[in-house]
């Protein structure tokens, strides 16, 4: 068993190139730093580095636990936010950590149901797309992310999450009004293959570039941001058109935009995400069912 004192002062020493540089990085004295190395070097069994006229290189032992100490210092701190992360919970207290326009629609009708059901519940807003919400939800940053998936594309749930479903989001097409298929109730996409396109986040452009590809075109995209009020201005002026979730255009839709829907129909899968160790806390549990129900809801509008 390693102590991760040692691993940590393995890492910078490795890093800072010598015991005498880790030291000074560290506020340790060099003795402190050797007899250290030598603890770890006894718990591992075999020599770690060796001398090379007067500086230092790692034996293949030590290029193999080099390799290994990122992930190791990386995996204990997520167990200690984690564990933080466990005693805010059972205290009532739940950050959330969502996508733009799911801050904008499910979360503040979710909160407005906590407050007048569970009062002692305190929650934290955060915001972050796709999949860096996740990966914030793995740290220990947040106790609950909200994201969104599209059909055909990757979006793999990292090991120790589970996933709750809450809606499906439809796709629709901005036009600039004014625009001639703006006259259409609906459009096909196949009739936008000669368009200047507006992108979104990664995950939305990758959905773009996908569901173009299976009606047998590339779209020519012009501009790319994740800005959703940049994307309806510059549909506005002409620049280009773009596809938006219905989310975005429940809160915000510019005048000089139309919007229509798509043929065939598309869809954005919305999730939330908690640590499968925390699901049945009933902090948890309790928002979970309050952005279910502003989840129900909006699917009915």
């Amino acid at each position: 068993m390693f102590d991760s004192r040692h691993i940590r002062t393995f890492h910078t020493v490795v890093r800072a190139g010598s015991y005498s540089a880790a030291a000074r990085e560290l506020g340790y004295t060099q003795p402190a730093v050797t007899q250290q190395m030598k603890a770890l070097e006894r718990d591992a069994g075999v020599a770690l580095f060796a001398r090379a006229g007067r500086g230092l290189r790692l034996t293949e032992a030590g290029e193999t636990l080099a390799r290994h100490t990122e992930g190791i210092l990386a995996g204990l701190t997520a167990a200690r936010q984690q564990l933080t992360a466990l005693g805010r919970l059972r205290a009532g207290r739940v950050r959330v950590c969502a996508f733009p326009s799911a801050n904008a629609t499910l979360v503040p009708s979710a909160m407005a149901q906590l407050l007048a059901e569970h009062p002692g519940i305190r929650v934290e807003l955060l915001e972050a797309e796709p999949p860096e919400s996740l990966h914030r939800l793995l740290r220990g940053e947040c106790d609950i992310a909200l994201a969104f998936g599209y059909p055909g594309t990757a979006t793999e749930v990292p090991d120790g999450l589970e996933e709750i479903p809450l809606m499906e989001d439809l796709l629709t097409v901005l036009l600039p009004v004014g625009h001639p298929l703006g006259r259409r109730h609906a459009v096909r996409l196949a009739d936008l293959a000669e368009e200047r396109w507006i992108a979104g986040c990664p995950r939305c452009r990758a959905n773009l570039l996908h569901i173009c590809a299976e009606e047998g075109f590339t779209p020519d995209v012009v501009f790319t941001t994740d800005d959703n009020l940049a994307v309806q201005s510059l549909v506005a002026a002409g620049v280009g058109i773009a596809l938006m979730p219905a989310l975005v255009l429940s809160f915000m839709c510019h005048r000089k935009v139309t919007g229509r829907g798509v043929e065939p129909h598309r869809r954005r899968k919305v999730c939330a995400y908690v640590l499968r160790e925390h699901r049945a806390l009933p902090a948890t549990t309790v928002v979970l069912d309050s952005l279910r129900t502003a989840a129900a809801a909006r699917v009915g509008c």
